[in-house]
């Protein structure tokens, strides 16, 4: 069972949450009342008066980290607008496979999905959605790296599947290659979110402390 979610920060207008790892951020068909935005919506309805929650984006299960909901459908909007065209900032701390090289580079690939919902790169621009990450080495031992990655675009498992190309998938991540669990789960957290308030269009900044498991053994 995945530990409560941890509510960050809110307004009028918005809701920054700390997804736990294991907990989905919406609902799917199998499952759909042990979400994070169950949660958060049942806290919304709880209050007097009620207040509506709106998703803006999502974040992977298996990944924790921090998550902003709307409050109103103008929010989400102006917010869903920052994320696509990249104005909205996101940074995750991970820990892959092996020893990855250089200290930073940019991986550029295009992402598709086929029937399975899996995530795979082409060759081909017109069958794939660009995706683009930087990357950045904070800690390097025998058999495993610790990054710090920023993405410019947000597709699905844009992460995951872009550094399992390179040949260092992501701790935890069996679905994407890798042969290790260190941490029983993905090592993937959302440790920073910046954006533009809806509102005001004051610079808001969120950070969400590192797992401290993704510091050994660095």
């Amino acid at each position: 069972m995945p530990a409560a979610p941890r509510i960050v920060y809110e307004d009028p207008d918005i809701l920054v949450a700390d997804k736990p790892a294991g907990l989905l951020t919406m609902g799917t068909d199998k499952e759909k009342a042990r979400t994070l935005y169950a949660v958060v919506r049942a806290y919304a309805n709880g209050k007097r008066p009620s207040e509506k929650i709106f998703i803006v984006h999502r974040l992977d299960r298996e990944a924790s980290g921090l998550v902003v909901f709307a409050k109103t459908p103008e929010a989400k909007e102006r917010l869903q607008d920052q994320f696509k065209d990249h104005s909205a900032g996101r940074r995750y701390a991970a820990v892959v496979e092996g020893r990855v090289t250089p200290d930073e580079f940019t991986i550029r690939s295009y992402l598709a999905e086929n029937a399975a919902h899996r995530v795979y790169s082409t060759p081909q621009p017109g069958r794939g959605k660009l995706a683009v990450t930087h990357v950045r080495v904070t800690g390097r031992s025998r058999t495993a790296s610790r990054l710090e990655v920023k993405l410019e675009t947000g597709r699905k498992h844009q992460i995951r599947v872009q550094l399992a190309d390179r040949g260092h998938p992501i701790a935890g991540d069996k679905a994407y290659g890798s042969r290790s669990n260190p941490f029983g789960r993905l090592a993937l957290h959302g440790a920073a979110l910046d954006f533009r308030h809806p509102r005001t269009g004051e610079q808001m900044r969120f950070s969400s402390p590192i797992p401290r498991s993704f510091d050994h053994p660095f």
